[in-house]
């Protein structure tokens, strides 16, 4: 059976999903079996895995760091909100239940028992499972059968390491305070410490390392630098750090930050791309000139369409249309652009039928079963270009505009675009992630020939992921994690 440890963070965005990340990528480098695993997350960003499931982006991720391909089993409870109160409960890949936060309480026996279903089978298949704690562990009201973090730890007795995030400052006061609001059996669990994304000087900090291991009697087994640049598939939360800085005429693309936006990763490739202007848009704000708006994927999509009329963007579409400016919906965004998209099971909340924008000739009707499905292709639009993504959406969409396709896949024509070719919309998330399909897209959307050219969204990755491997095995005690995972001691792979 293969040996457990379990990364755990004093805060949401701490640093957890990209230290098992990097730790995944390290072991690997050295040889050793390993494997991802988070028992209970919750995000937006989602991935469709090998078995036809759905999972975490960051699980996704962390099985790339692992030379694998991403696995229900390794995040076995996915809940998905639709709404401040609710959220879809997806148990090894397949949708389960709508439940509210209370109601969940009540199923967490039947999460846990999928939990430790899925970690079993990943111990008896790897050397190593790197686990990935949820929030904080010291979430006083969430203990209670708690399945994400010590709840977990202490039902299959494995070793914490907890990360902080010195950047959001306190982070002293977050390690301690942590510490203090675990139990007895929890506090012995903590194997040690790891300070994320500090920046200056090292001297000037040691005191305070000192000081933490002297209070705790726990060892500091690292601090992380802060990574400039770094490119890693968030978890769920919008990028913070602003990329490199794009020429004057680059082409602008605005993308409304929906309050359910889901799968916000499609556009990583174009905050990539040097030529390329991406900006989020969130409530309040004016929707800004553009070349190109991106409707993004929505977890709940009537409600998303209804919040975007409220901010009066319905107008500011209107006005960019008639300015020459192109439309692309993914996903939620797609049906949005429709004429209308119909709910009369309740999918996503109260049944009825919502008007769409009406740039597309096409109607969605939204059903309980939802369509997951890897895909490639090799037309965008009427160019050779090849593309690889996913679908996750539980729609199935007719009518006229479907005739003039935005994608050729595999398994058939995709999407659908207007007469005039000035507004385009897919069911495929990923669809910039091959630079022949952003460059065709691009170049639809009016950025000048010669700047189209990016790269690779999974180049980048590769590159992000080798990059955040060198500096843990500069940073960190790497030998001490390998005794904690009594994994033999191995030099990295030349």
């Amino acid at each position: 059976m293969g040996t457990t440890l379990m990364v755990q963070g004093t805060t949401s965005d701490a640093g957890k999903s990209v230290l098992v990340a990097g730790l995944a990528r390290v072991l690997h480098r050295r040889g050793l079996s390993v494997v991802p695993f988070k028992p209970q997350n919750m995000a937006l960003n989602s991935a469709v895995t090998a078995d036809g499931g759905e999972i975490g982006r960051a699980q996704a991720l962390q099985a790339a760091a692992c030379g694998l391909d991403p696995h229900t089993d390794m995040n076995p409870v996915l809940l998905k909100p639709s709404s401040d109160q609710g959220a879809q409960v997806i148990i090894h890949g397949r949708p389960a239940a709508e439940l509210d936060a209370r109601a969940y309480h009540d199923y967490k026996p039947v999460a846990r028992e999928a939990v430790l279903a899925s970690h079993g089978r990943l111990t008896a298949q790897y050397d190593h499972v790197l686990v990935e704690g949820a929030g904080s562990p010291a979430e006083i009201n969430l203990r209670a059968g708690d399945i994400a973090n010590m709840g977990f730890a202490e039902a299959v007795d494995c070793p914490v390491i907890l990360v902080a995030d010195i950047d959001r400052g306190g982070v002293f006061a977050h390690l301690v305070g942590t510490l203090a609001l675990l139990s007895e059996t929890e506090r012995a669990r903590v194997q040690g410490f790891v300070i994320n994304r500090f920046r200056g000087d090292i001297g000037l900090l040691q005191p305070g390392l000192d000081w933490l291991e002297q209070e705790t009697g726990k060892p500091v087994l690292g601090v992380i630098p802060y990574l400039h640049g770094l490119y890693l598939d968030a978890e769920d939360a919008l990028p913070r750090e602003a990329m490199p800085s794009t020429p004057a005429d680059a082409l602008k693309v605005v993308v409304p930050a929906l309050p359910r936006i889901s799968n916000h990763t499609d556009f990583d490739p174009l905050r990539l791309h040097p030529a390329v202007d991406l900006r989020f848009v969130g409530p309040g704000e004016a929707l800004q000139p553009a070349d190109l708006v991106i409707l993004p994927g929505s977890k709940s999509v009537r409600a998303d369409l209804a919040w975007l009329r409220e901010q009066g963007w319905e107008e500011a579409l209107q006005r960019h249309a008639r300015y020459g400016g192109k439309m692309l919906g993914i996903c939620g965004g797609f049906q949005m652009l429709g004429r209308a998209v119909h709910d009369p099971d309740g999918v996503e909340g109260q049944s009825g039928s919502t008007p769409g924008l009406g740039w597309l000739d096409i109607e969605t009707r939204l059903a309980p079963e939802k369509h997951l499905e890897r895909v490639r292709g090799d037309r965008v639009l009427d160019r050779e270009a090849g593309v690889e993504g996913y679908e996750i959406h539980a729609g199935v969409t007719t009518g006229p505009g479907l005739e003039r396709p935005l994608l050729h896949l595999e398994h058939g024509p995709d999407g659908a675009r207007s007469a005039d070719d000035a507004v385009a919309g897919t069911y495929a998330h990923g669809v910039f992630d091959t630079s022949d399909a952003a460059q065709a897209l691009l170049h639809w959307a009016g950025m000048r020939s010669g700047m189209e050219t990016g790269e690779d969204l999974a180049t980048a990755r590769e590159r992000g992921l080798e990059r955040l491997a060198d500096s843990l095995e500069e940073h960190l005690d790497m030998n001490y994690i390998l005794t904690l995972l009594q994994a033999e001691t191995r030099e990295p792979v030349a």
